[in-house]
């Protein structure tokens, strides 16, 4: 049996937080970590590790879902466990809107999204940023290094 292995980091950031100074603060957060449990989690029948990591201003911004198919569908990605293939949504959640990335078997790929969100709180709204960056890999064990003690052989930006 195979595991997968997701992880998500995620920087987040207001208008005020847009100079140069901030950019260069945000440029030095690790684009991958070791998988170190916790933060790291089994999920779905400890078919899947989970380790999140970075800024999640409002909680629990990413929610993780399994249909009865196998398929596991988070934020804008989902990932059939049948085939290992990953699947980027960008903005609708229909077939037509899907682009295949690659497949995960002992490879990783690394994937990188920009977005925004209209916020509102303490009676205003405003925007909040977010840079959201996946690695992603299926194994046959589990090596809390993998995305360390490598380059993944795709890179993909949504």
């Amino acid at each position: 049996m195979s595991i997968l292995v997701l992880q998500i980091i995620i920087k987040q950031w207001d208008k005020g937080q847009r100079t140069d100074e901030h950019s260069v603060q945000r440029a030095k957060i690790p684009s991958q970590y070791p998988i170190n449990f916790p933060p790291a989690f089994y999920a779905f029948n400890n078919q899947c590790v989970i380790d999140q990591h970075g800024d999640d201003v409002l909680g629990n911004r990413i929610s993780y879902s399994q249909d009865d198919n196998g398929t596991i569908t988070f934020d804008r990605f989902q990932i059939c466990l049948n085939n290992k293939i990953l699947q980027y949504t960008a903005e609708s959640n229909t077939d037509k809107d899907r682009k295949t990335i690659g497949s995960l078997d002992n490879k990783w790929i690394q994937c990188k999204y920009n977005w925004r969100y209209s916020i509102y709180e303490g009676g205003l709204y405003y925007w909040l940023y977010e840079e959201v960056i996946l690695n992603v890999i299926s194994l046959s064990t589990l090596n809390e290094n993998v995305f360390l003690d490598s380059d993944p052989t795709t890179f993909f930006t949504g």
